[in-house]
């Protein structure tokens, strides 16, 4: 069935909707306040032709765009497009019956995401296509440029199809290339290979290690164990120099990170010891030990290892007790945090509810929380308020540029 639609506002996932008498209809790449014509089925949108354009509207700037699923907002004009993250995070909270000051959203620019998740398929043809998934589809959209990636990930690109080819040997196998540029070089774990006829063959794993030479990776490895490795992957934490463990956690864009670190190492300013929780290979640990000592702890053992390992790397640090423990299954209590009188969390999309519930009977009077989902940091703000905690601020950040996500850090006081 044919309908013309006024678009009333963009929801969550990004997508535009438009209210009707049976209800809200998503209508993927549309803007507040334009009005389109399209096919509806099961409440969403077909066949769309947009009929009145918001003044919002501008060109996007990927020629992947709207068939590419790795962008959703790039037709829509900054000033908005901040100010509507901005907003998912002020629903979050509401929902929780929290109130607090919500800054500016802290903008990345173009061509910074050091980090990218690509999708390698056979073509019709046999040849190896690296891309994103098309919207709402297993589809790969094979990509060749991408404005959001660092200009280097970009130019690798074939040179990682090269790298690809040897891991679709089985034909169940649906391998992904997670890419890293590091200070060494690029970084390159692939997942998604079968392995229940055995995995990958002797044959394949040398014609892939040829291919990591031939493209000059610092390291190739395959679900976290490495193949061949010609330079230790190494990223800056701070002051020091880090290994990043194969397969290990970083954060997606520097620009994003130096605006979260720099947030939390102020908030905890003047503390006299600063608990690190979820803190992965040393991302704030590192700043923050410029500041207090800092007791560190996640459930990784490799991220424990290699903040371990770069501890000789940077003088002038207040002491760093690092420890692997699974925070979700069992979270510091109050006792191991005796002495902490500031908390940084940094967990997953999850969130913390464990952990979180057991900082308001600790002595700390700071806790910074920094999140990937507004949706759990508003549930686990909402403990920590009833704890006895004030939430004094939040900053969202744009560390995924022209996507739905919104990270976020947020600043509590006792």
């Amino acid at each position: 069935m044919t309908e013309t639609l006024i678009i009333a506002r963009v929801g969550g996932q990004g997508d535009g909707i438009a209210e009707t008498p049976a209800g809200p209809v998503f209508a993927p790449l549309t803007l507040p306040g334009e009005t389109v014509r399209a096919e509806v089925r099961d409440g969403r949108t077909e066949a769309m032709e947009l009929l009145v354009a918001s003044p919002d509207r501008v060109e996007p700037v990927s020629p992947h765009y709207g068939d590419c699923g790795g962008c959703s907002l790039q037709h829509w004009a900054s000033g908005p497009y901040l100010e509507w993250k901005r907003e998912q995070v002020r629903l979050a909270l509401a929902r929780e019956r929290i109130e607090t000051d919500v800054e500016p959203t802290v903008a990345v620019p173009p061509g910074t995401r050091r980090r990218l998740a690509l999708h390698a398929r056979r073509g019709p043809d046999g040849r190896v296509v690296l891309g994103f998934k098309a919207r709402k589809s297993w589809r790969l959209v094979e990509v060749r440029v991408c404005p959001v990636s660092d200009p280097r990930l970009v130019a690798a690109l074939p040179a990682l199809a090269r790298v690809a080819e040897a891991f679709l040997e089985h034909p169940k196998s649906a391998p992904t290339l997670h890419v890293t540029w590091t200070l060494t070089g690029l970084d390159v774990d692939v997942t998604g290979v079968e392995r229940r006829s055995g995995g990958l063959s002797r044959d394949a794993q040398m014609r892939a290690i040829e291919a990591a030479g031939q493209a000059d990776l610092a390291r190739l490895s395959l679900a976290g164990d490495t193949l061949v490795m010609s330079r230790q992957p190494l990223v800056a934490f701070g002051p020091a120099t880090v290994p990043l463990p194969a397969g290990g956690f970083l954060q997606a864009v520097p620009e994003a990170e130096a605006a979260m670190v720099s947030r939390a190492v102020e908030a905890v300013r003047g503390a006299k010891k600063v608990a690190d929780l979820f803190c992965g290979a040393g991302t704030f640990t590192y700043p923050l030990a410029e500041v207090a000592p800092v007791l560190a702890a996640d459930a990784s053992a490799a991220g424990i290892a290699a903040l371990k390992a770069g501890m000789g790397s940077a003088k002038g640090l207040k002491p760093i007790t690092a420890e692997a423990r699974d925070l979700f299954r069992r979270p510091l209590a109050p006792y191991d945090l005796r002495g902490c009188d500031a908390v940084v969390l940094d967990p997953p999309r999850a969130g913390a509810r464990g952990q979180t519930a057991q900082l308001p009977g600790t002595r700390a009077h700071t806790v910074v929380y920094v999140s990937c989902n507004p949706v759990t940091f508003a549930r686990d703000a909402r403990v920590l308020v009833d704890g006895g905690f004030r939430l004094e601020a939040v900053t969202p950040v744009d560390q995924f540029l022209w996507s739905a996500h919104v990270e976020l850090v947020g600043v509590f006081r006792r």
